[in-house]
């Protein structure tokens, strides 16, 4: 079955771009124009993956997936014209999963939605690592793509969820930044160190509203490792 892209662009050049980008590799495509128009479409069907401007009128790109990350994880890669680093870490610090900045290569387009679509898929049954983890007060369920706190259930993005399980696997040990990248970005070569503290922020800002303070540890030089949480 083909993946549902929505496609949101006020730029009705760019939204073409993009749609015979995707089409040609197979996927299908709803464009839309604003934010307004994505979030009927969204009620209506929710799609595999959002390719979403940052800057439009009505409601802008960020506006948009802040209010979808409320009640969805659905995968995001985020279009801006603007190529700074404030705006790319603000982006993915909204939910989104990665940040393209305009112009930009179709091709490399296709290939982005490709890497986060297949971190989006749940963990395949001959995964070497357990399908549900636990340490502390948390809890894991590959299969289901859930992480819990305490009981309560907490609303990860696919890239937040697979560094969360990175850091659960090995609880006892300090991974790296890179090793952070290979593990939730795969093939995706453009991703910076930067984008990484990003990620973590937002982690623990969304585990700290469940009431865990100490859900990742910073090993200054070194990187990160799974915290107490709450043990």
């Amino acid at each position: 079955m083909s993946r549902h892209i929505l496609v949101v662009d006020d730029d009705p050049h760019i939204r073409d771009v993009i749609c015979f980008a995707l089409d040609k590799a197979g996927m299908e495509t709803e464009p839309v124009a604003d934010g307004m128009a994505a979030l009927a479409r969204i009620e209506r069907r929710m799609p595999d993956l959002i390719v979403l401007d940052v800057g439009m009128p009505e409601m802008d790109g960020l506006e948009l997936c802040r209010r979808l990350r409320r009640t969805s994880d659905v995968p995001v890669l985020f279009l801006s014209a603007r190529d700074e680093e404030i705006d790319r870490i603000l982006g993915l610090e909204m939910g989104g999963d990665d940040y393209v900045t305009k112009p930009f290569s179709p091709r490399e387009l296709v290939a982005r939605v490709n890497v986060i679509l297949r971190r989006a898929r749940p963990a395949p049954i001959e995964d070497a690592s357990p399908q549900c983890l636990a340490h502390g007060r948390l809890a894991l369920d590959s299969l289901r793509r859930a992480v819990s706190f305490d009981n309560r259930g907490l609303d990860l993005t696919a890239t937040e969820f697979t560094i969360v399980k990175a850091l659960m696997v090995r609880p006892a040990h300090v991974l790296k930044r890179n090793q952070l990248i290979e593990a939730s970005h795969a093939a995706n070569i453009h991703i910076s160190e930067r984008t990484v503290d990003s990620h973590i922020r937002n982690i623990r800002a969304k585990f700290a509203m469940s009431g865990c303070s100490d859900v990742i540890e910073t090993v200054h030089g070194v990187g990160f490792r799974l915290g107490r949480c709450g043990a």
